[in-house]
C-alpha cells in the first residue's frame, strides 16, 4: 500500500482554552485543501471539543496535538510548524477573526514570494468589526516599536494570518527563541534577515474580542523583544 500524498497545505491553530470558540472557527470551515493542525496546551477540553470534531468532520483533515504543560503562543505555532508535512504553512487565530477564505487567497500569494503576511493597516484592508480605540491605539504604540528596534517596515506584524514555504520556516526555526506573542515579530525579522521574500496584504478581519494578551503579556512581549535584539544570534 503505498503512503498517502503530502497534503497541499498546513494551518496551525494555536489553541490555548479555546473549548468555548473553537467550534464556531470549524463551523465555518466548509472545506480545506490541506491539514489543519490544532495545538492545545491548555487546561480546558479544547482538546476533547476538536478531537470529536475531527470524528465527525471527516471531509476535514484535522490533527490534534496535545501538551500538559503551557507552550506559549509562539511555543504553539512553533510546535505545529514543526509538525506540519505540506509545502506551504501558515498559522490562523482560533478565535476566527481571519477567515479561512482569507487564509487560502493567502496561500495563493505564495507562487511569488516566500511569506505572505495578513495585514489590518495598509490600504485595500476590510475591518467588519475593529477593536476599541485602546487596543488600536496599543497596536499603532507596538508597531512603532517594532519599527525602531528591528527596522522593520511592515504595519501590522501581529494580525493573527501568515503563510509561509515550509522550506523558508524550516531554515529559521531552530533559531527562534521566542515563545509568547512577541513570537511573530520575531519570525517575521529573521526571515528577512535571512533574505527571505515577504509580503504584506490586505485582510478582511474583524474582532472578536476576549483578547489573550493581556497587560502583563505587553510588558513581557517588550522585554522578550528587546532580548532577541540584544542577542540576536543566527541567522
Amino acid at each position: 500500500m503505498s503512503p498517502a500524498p503530502a497534503p497541499r497545505y498546513s494551518l496551525v491553530i494555536p489553541a490555548y482554552n479555546e473549548e468555548k470558540r473553537i467550534a464556531y472557527l470549524f463551523e465555518s470551515i466548509t472545506q480545506f485543501d490541506g491539514e489543519l493542525i490544532v495545538v492545545c496546551d491548555g487546561s480546558d477540553r479544547t482538546a476533547d471539543v476538536v478531537e470529536t470534531i475531527a470524528k465527525n468532520r471527516p471531509s476535514l483533515s484535522i490533527r490534534c496535538l496535545r501538551f500538559s504543560t503551557r507552550l506559549g503562543k509562539g511555543g504553539g505555532v512553533i510546535a505545529g510548524l514543526a509538525a506540519a508535512q505540506a509545502p506551504l504553512v501558515g498559522y490562523l487565530d482560533a478565535d476566527g477573526s481571519t477567515g479561512i477564505d482569507e487564509i487560502c487567497r493567502l496561500f495563493g500569494e505564495l507562487s511569488s514570494f516566500d511569506a505572505v503576511i495578513g495585514s489590518r493597516w495598509v490600504p485595500g484592508s476590510q475591518l467588519a468589526i475593529r477593536q476599541g480605540w485602546l487596543r488600536r491605539l496599543e497596536s499603532r504604540g507596538f508597531n512603532g516599536i517594532i519599527r525602531v528596534l528591528f527596522g522593520l517596515s511592515f504595519h501590522d506584524t501581529q494580525c493573527g494570518a501568515k503563510v509561509f514555504k515550509k522550506s523558508a520556516v524550516d531554515a529559521v526555526l531552530p533559531h527562534l527563541i521566542a515563545r509568547g506573542f512577541e513570537f511573530d515579530v520575531e519570525l517575521i525579522w529573521r526571515l528577512s534577515r535571512a533574505g527571505y521574500r515577504i509580503e504584506e496584504v490586505p485582510i478582511v478581519w474583524q474582532n472578536k474580542g476576549d483578547s489573550r494578551v493581556r497587560k502583563g503579556d505587553m510588558i513581557r512581549m517588550l522585554t522578550g523583544l528587546l532580548r532577541i535584539r540584544l542577542h540576536p544570534g543566527m541567522p
